[in-house]
């Protein structure tokens, strides 16, 4: 007997007999995997069944192992990057979301498509900022934006309160940088912060038609006829400018160039010195109460300004009416603009004059005036516009409202995508007891900007009705 643990070799014979085995069983598995590759699919399909059937344990399990590696494969894994994004691309960004929930390796790679991610926060209305470097950034922003447009959907977007402090009707309202200022019949005028609730000054004044107001002081128009500039801190009239004919519906001013505008029932526009109260300017033509003026500069280029000019615009019942702002006398105007020649549309009192575009609504609907050529660009009609108004207008949204309810429309389709109800407040023919409030938003939302004032109107209890953004939930 050999000893215990020497190696001992196979007998010649046996090691020749496997060899030989094996070169006849590959000679064997060509032949049949001629035979198969020959075969239809339903043959091969009942070829394997009945392979299956004579397995065994041991094959079962390895047919199961190789069958996940063949079949299960990662393409995602397996990919180069720049191809898997392109291959995302073409994906809903509700399937992504679910695509997500695959694996850890997914999720990462699918979050990381920032152009993705951009372009469906995009078409939900919402800004982006090329400069944010973060790849998981914009996947974060579509959660929180889609979140906001639900609540928008579903008029959850918003929640409402009151300003309570005058005791007479407010006829008056203006809005800027998180404070309302309000003029009323009691003869006062009120700042508020919209955030508390709380009244900042309070200062006696003439009745007030209009009001616009800064950091040092308030500018009126009144019933009375006159224009007059306030001191916040001593409510002391500083400026009083008499000449107007009629009640001034509309007041607007620029430091920079110490001019103030005015708009009247006498169907004049006035140009004032603001520093000294002295008329530059009258300006004629409408036959129709001025119910608003916008000094505003310029941001395209045209035969007749160019950009930074300062121009002017009026509005009456018919007619929108520019000038340029100068200190010559007889100054002509440059361009009228309405929507119908026989004076059969009138126009609503609200204009929104960004520099580039004039918008204004009327019964038919909204009207797009490029400021270049003062042609109109754009006609966006509704089922029922005859008693919808115009309160602000962007790039992506407008802000609009009627009897019952305030309204948000997607300019980009000109589909109303979500609505609020409006309690009875005040109407005025004028526009002046209704305002937007923060308007950043109407050119895309981007996460912050959804916050503080929407819309205000008085109230016939003389309180004022605030609607504001509700917190992101």
């Amino acid at each position: 007997m050999p000893e215990l643990g020497a190696h001992t070799a196979p007998a010649p014979g046996k090691f020749l007999h496997n060899l030989m085995e094996k070169k006849d069983f590959e000679a064997w598995l060509d032949n049949i995997s001629i035979t198969f590759l020959s075969l239809t699919d339903l043959q091969k399909n009942e070829t394997l069944d009945h392979l299956i059937s004579l397995s065994g344990a041991v094959q079962l399990r390895h047919l199961s192992n190789n069958l996940e590696i063949l079949l299960k494969r990662d393409f995602l894994k397996l990919l180069p990057l720049e191809l898997s994004f392109y291959l995302l691309k073409w994906l809903d960004p509700h399937t992504l979301l679910t695509c997500c929930l695959v694996s850890k390796q997914w999720n990462k790679v699918i979050s990381a498509c920032t152009e993705v991610w951009q372009t469906a926060c995009k078409n939900l209305g919402w800004q982006i900022d090329d400069s944010v470097q973060d790849p998981l950034h914009w996947k974060k922003v579509y959660l929180k934006a889609i979140l906001r447009m639900k609540q928008l959907k579903d008029h959850e977007a918003f929640e409402t309160s009151s300003l309570i402090g005058h005791s007479a009707r407010v006829y008056a309202l203006y809005y800027r940088d998180g404070l309302l200022c309000t003029g009323s019949d009691d003869l006062s005028a009120k700042l508020w912060d919209v955030s508390t609730g709380q009244c900042i000054y309070g200062i006696q004044t003439h009745t007030c038609a209009t009001v616009k107001f800064d950091e040092q002081k308030l500018v009126t128009g009144s019933f009375d006829n006159t224009v007059a500039c306030w001191e916040w801190s001593s409510g002391a009239k500083t400026q009083h400018f008499r000449g107007h004919t009629g009640a001034v519906f509309s007041v607007d001013y620029n430091d920079e160039l110490d001019v103030l505008v005015s708009g009247s029932a006498d169907f004049t526009v006035k140009v004032w010195a603001l520093s000294t109260g002295t008329c530059l300017n009258t300006l004629t033509g409408h036959t129709e109460w001025v119910t608003k003026v916008v000094l505003q500069k310029c941001k395209v280029k045209s035969l007749m300004h160019s950009p930074g000019d300062y121009i002017l615009l009026s509005a009456d019942k018919y007619e929108i009416k520019i000038w340029p702002i100068g200190r010559e006398i007889n100054c002509k105007c440059l361009k009228t603009l309405s929507v119908s020649e026989d004076r059969s549309i009138s126009l609503q009192p609200r204009l929104h004059f960004d520099g580039k575009y004039i918008v204004c609504s009327s019964a038919l609907g909204l009207y797009q005036w490029d400021f270049a050529s003062y042609d109109i660009v754009r006609v966006i009609k509704t089922s029922d516009f005859s008693n919808v108004s115009l309160l602000g207008f962007g790039e992506i949204f407008a802000l609009l409202f009627d009897n019952r309810y305030l309204y948000i429309m997607d300019v980009r389709t000109e589909e109303l995508i979500s609505r609020w109800p409006l309690p009875e407040y005040r109407k005025s023919k004028r526009g002046s007891s209704f305002l937007a409030g923060e308007m950043s938003w109407l050119n895309g939302l981007n996460g912050q900007n959804d916050t503080g004032l929407v819309f205000a109107t008085s109230m016939p209890d003389h309180s004022i009705h605030l609607v504001l953004w509700k917190e992101h939930g």
